[in-house]
């Protein structure tokens, strides 16, 4: 990249904000008191995004007089729930060609239940009136290279003769520049139904809301430190207090899980995004995008875009960092050379857009897991129950594994219980050095394809045959 070409694009970044764009909003809610003193309930939620919330509010929606305490060390949403880019997808699996690898005796059950999970979201919106900007506009996968489109084309193909092509087109370069105009793009795959839109701060604040309103006692800046049996139950202890309980839902994802066993399934792994300002008419027509549908391209080391309910156009990925030692600190969550060449990739995606302006600039941590999808389990002799590992798509995935660990604390075999994405788990990642020498050998074979036409090496055909890998 010329250094002309790199003063001309990152002077975009010049007043950014590095804070996440979905969480910078006067709406935000007043965070719930912390616990102070002790509690009991029949239902303790450790966790407040996605997956605690969910759990929270399907175990009150299942029975209304189950007492429900929910838990959170910060605020509700603040983390992967609040940062990410609103890409609310049907799949469990982390996506069909993940899904079909892994677990191809089960992908049209799989499949099944992820459209069925993504529509009770969509009704779980209406029933709550959650105004979280849903937008059900679908996903297309977009080809920037010859081999890409071609595989594209190979790829859709397998799926009509496997019957999964259901709701999914194929565009070509023609085509694809139709909907969204980019001088990038060679072919397209448009999954109409799939995915939807949304703002991921307000469905977290949202869901808070509706789960107050049917009881549950939600108790922020309130981390879980120690978990133990106690009795016929479990007692959870907080700086200030202890929650009893008779069951325990975990839903803390990336932080430490207070089962110290699950602890080698995830590993942090840090994603970056850019928000620019409000396009106007003029350039909004300039780039077309008018059944705003969600973007992702088809590289390994892959980019993710959508436009805001007001026009602004999201655009994250790319770079997928993991610090050594698998820890979790604030400091990784601002990366200023990732948002220079993150503003790069923007303009030459939408050279018509030039002289647009960023106006936040963020990241955080994703719960990585060598499969890609979540896992779930139990503890305590079926008092305790978790999910973890979504690696990224865990907007819409998270509800079904609220529905998930809820089946397993009350022992129910159910069709979601009899899966064996749930009865089995990923292969845990090794200690250090190996986690982190693995895992950079991967990321530079991954770009090493990306500029050879495709072509997996040695290392990435053996991560394949295993099962393991990487996914930026």
């Amino acid at each position: 990249m010329a250094p002309s070409a790199m003063s001309r694009w990152t002077k975009a970044l010049s007043e950014a904000q590095p804070v996440p764009y979905w969480l910078d909003d006067p709406g935000r809610p007043r965070p719930e008191p912390a616990l102070t003193g002790a509690e009991t309930c029949d239902l303790l939620v450790v966790g407040g995004g996605y997956s605690g919330l969910w759990t929270a509010l399907n175990a009150k929606e299942r029975d209304p007089q189950r007492d429900v305490v929910l838990l959170e060390g910060r605020e509700v949403g603040w983390a992967a729930s609040g940062r990410n880019g609103g890409f609310c997808a049907a799949s469990l699996t982390h996506g069909l060609p993940n899904g079909l690898t892994r677990w191809p005796d089960e992908i049209v059950k799989l499949q099944e239940l992820g459209a069925r999970n993504l529509d009770e979201i969509e009704k779980a919106v209406a029933r709550h009136d959650l105004d979280c900007e849903f937008e059900r506009t679908g996903e297309i996968d977009v080809a920037t290279e010859t081999y890409q489109a071609w595989e594209l084309r190979d790829w859709y193909e397998e799926l009509r003769e496997k019957g999964l092509a259901d709701g999914i087109d194929f565009l070509d370069a023609d085509a694809v520049r139709e909907q969204v105009a980019s001088p990038t793009f060679e072919a397209g795959l448009w999954d109409r139904r799939g995915v939807a839109m949304l703002n991921p701060a307000k469905l977290v604040w949202g869901l808070k809301r509706a789960c107050l309103g049917l009881g549950v006692r939600i108790h922020e800046n309130t981390p879980a430190l120690e978990l133990k049996s106690y009795g016929a139950g479990m007692a959870v202890r907080t700086p200030y207090g202890t929650v009893r309980a008779r069951k325990v839902a975990l839903g803390t994802n990336i932080f430490p899980n207070l089962v110290k066993r699950v602890r080698a399934y995830t590993v942090p792994v840090y994603d970056y995004a850019l928000m620019t300002e409000p396009l106007s008419e003029e350039q909004l027509a300039a780039v077309g995008w008018k059944n705003r549908q969600g973007l992702g391209d088809s590289a390994n080391q892959f980019h993710y875009f959508r436009l805001s309910a007001d026009n602004r156009i999201l655009w994250g990925g790319y770079d997928a960092v993991y610090p050594y030692g698998g820890r979790v600190r604030a400091e990784y969550d601002d990366r200023p050379e990732t948002y220079a060449k993150l503003a790069g990739h923007f303009f030459t995606c939408f050279p018509q857009l030039e002289g647009v302006r960023f106006t936040h600039a963020w990241g955080g941590a994703i719960d990585t897991c060598s499969r890609f999808s979540a896992f779930y389990g139990t503890a305590h002799q079926g008092k305790v129950a978790y999910a973890a590992g979504y690696t990224g798509l865990g907007v819409g995935a998270t509800r079904f594994g609220a529905d998930v660990m809820l089946d397993l604390l009350a022992g129910e075999r159910t069709e979601r219980t009899s899966l064996e994405m749930v009865r089995r788990k990923p292969l845990p990642f090794p200690p250090e050095p190996f986690a982190w020498t693995g895992i950079a050998l991967t990321k530079w074979s991954l770009a090493r394809a990306d500029s050879h036409g495709g072509r997996r090496n040695l290392w990435l055909r053996t991560m394949d045959k295993l099962g393991l890998g990487f996914d930026s």
